[in-house]
Order: C-alpha cells, then structure tokens, then sequence
C-alpha cells in the first residue's frame, strides 16, 4: 500500500536540523583561544613531571626536554620581568616587563607571550631570604605557580634568585644607567640573570 510519513515526524526531524544547526553556529563564533598548546608536555607523561613544589631544579627542569625556547620570570609584587631564551638555550634576552593586575589577566598575558614564541618551559626566580629559608614573596611565587597550570599548563621549575636584582642592578649602574631607565628595566633584566643561569647550569648538566 501506500507509505505516508507521519506528520510528527516531519517535526521532529526539523527540530533535529534546527539544533543541529545552532550547536554549529555556537561552535563558529566561539573565540580562539590565546592559550598555547604545550606540545613539549605531549613527550611527557603526566607522572614523569615533577611538581614545581618538590624536587630539586634539575628535577623539575628534566620535563623541559632537551631543547626548546624557556621563558624566565621575575615575580614582583607590583610587575612581571620576562625574559627568553634561544631553542638551544644558550643565551637568554630580555622580553618585557608587565604590570600585574589579578592573577588570571597576568596568567593569561604570560601564554599569550609564551604561544608567540613557542616556549616550551618556565623557570621561575624564587625569592628566598639571604639565610635560605622562605618568607612571604616566596610562598606567594609557589602559589601563583601552583595556581598557573589551568591557564598556561608548561612544565615549571625554580631558580635561587637571592641575588639576580642586586646582580642585575649593579651592572646597570656599570653602564652608567640613568635611574629611572634603571627601575624601568631591572625586572626583565633579573629575569635575564635568572635564566641565563638555569640554562648554563641545564647546559652543564648534558656535558
């Protein structure tokens, strides 16, 4: 006999389209995000990256891999010093110096420099007292860490940086820097004094 479709399932099908077509629209206009994509960390399995919050530095620089652009940061209270090195890690450069506002934005303004220079690892200066022991800018180092792999999820490690500041701004006044240009550049330049020495110590561990 003759074969009628339903009148209902006519409606059906067209509320399936329907939603098919705004889960589609949805995805189209969905904004890009400004997150890199770490695929250092896909030559690592979870398990085999130590926490930040434990190990030594050559521990926790082991996820960073053999080669690869790092970024070195000197956490301020007030601003962010940035610096890079070249994927051979050889030599390390000042990038900026950001302004901090909460630690979301600054997070995210850090993978947004770190997806345009394809950096593979973080090495962070850890403030300690001159004794060795940990005081308040320290913890608060460990906590924006800690707090940092749900927007930028690279491999972290510390870096003593008791005297990277005072390092940096003696070689300033070396070169007869004005003070103001001096408190301009001193934090991106500790963060180049960080990294250059976590790379030469990274580079005498592979010789």
């Amino acid at each position: 006999g003759d074969f009628s479709i339903p009148p209902d399932a006519k409606i059906i099908t067209l509320t399936k389209n329907v939603r098919t077509m705004r889960a589609k629209a949805v995805f189209k206009v969905r904004p890009k995000s400004t997150i890199p994509e770490p695929s250092a960390l896909a030559l690592y399995p979870k398990d085999a990256i130590i926490s930040p919050m434990t190990g030594t530095f050559e521990e926790q620089a082991a996820a960073f891999g053999a080669a690869g652009a790092l970024f070195g940061l000197d956490l301020g209270e007030k601003t962010i010093g940035i610096a890079v090195c070249d994927p051979d890690r050889r030599v390390a450069t000042p990038v900026q110096t950001i302004r901090r506002r909460k630690f979301t934005p600054d997070a995210e303004q850090l993978a947004t420099l770190a997806g345009e220079r394809n950096v593979v690892g973080l090495v962070f200066g850890l403030p300690l007292n001159m004794d060795g022991t940990e005081g308040p800018r320290a913890q608060s180092t460990r906590a924006f860490v800690r707090n940092l792999p749900r927007i930028l999820p690279l491999p972290c490690a510390f870096w003593d940086e008791r005297l990277s500041t005072a390092a940096m701004d003696r070689d300033l006044i070396a070169l007869d820097t004005s003070r103001a240009k001096r408190a301009e550049k001193i934090d991106e330049m500790a963060a180049t004094f960080i990294l250059q020495g976590a790379i030469d110590r990274l580079r005498g561990i592979s010789t």
